[in-house]
């Protein structure tokens, strides 16, 4: 069952600057965010939670791969939705057997052992969406 916003991504351009902006915004300090390395997905980031959701901050660390391009056409802002689920395999099952809904990608591992499957953002008007499944610790 999908059951909350999971998380939120926003490209920028310096994430010091971002994160800047952002813990002026939320009212936190630096230390409210953990600073992760994503090198499957080229790019460096920064979270905080708010209740259920995570804000994630992305910084592509070379002109390679989906971040950075997408920044390079679209500029910073919104990047990616995630809905959260509590059985990933069973949701795909789910979406592939009652509707049309594809997906893009494999699965792959996020931050923390993050389950990550990409949909086909063509049916969203081009928003990224995504399911995530956290695993228990």
């Amino acid at each position: 069952m999908l059951t909350h916003v999971h998380h939120i991504n926003f490209l920028v351009q310096d994430l010091e600057e971002a994160v800047a902006r952002y813990k002026a915004l939320l009212g936190v300090n630096r230390s409210s965010f953990i600073f992760d390395q994503l090198p499957t997905r080229n790019v460096s980031i920064a979270r905080i939670k708010l209740g259920e959701t995570w804000l994630v901050l992305v910084q592509p660390n070379s002109d390679a791969g989906l971040p950075a391009e997408h920044l390079k056409k679209h500029g910073e802002g919104f990047f990616l939705l995630s809905l959260g689920c509590d059985d990933l395999d069973h949701e795909i099952r789910r979406i592939e057997s009652e509707s049309d809904i594809g997906f893009t990608t494999p699965e792959r591992e996020g931050v923390d052992g993050w389950r990550i499957r990409d949909l086909e953002k063509t049916l969203f008007n081009e928003v990224q969406i995504q399911l995530t499944e956290t695993r228990s610790k």
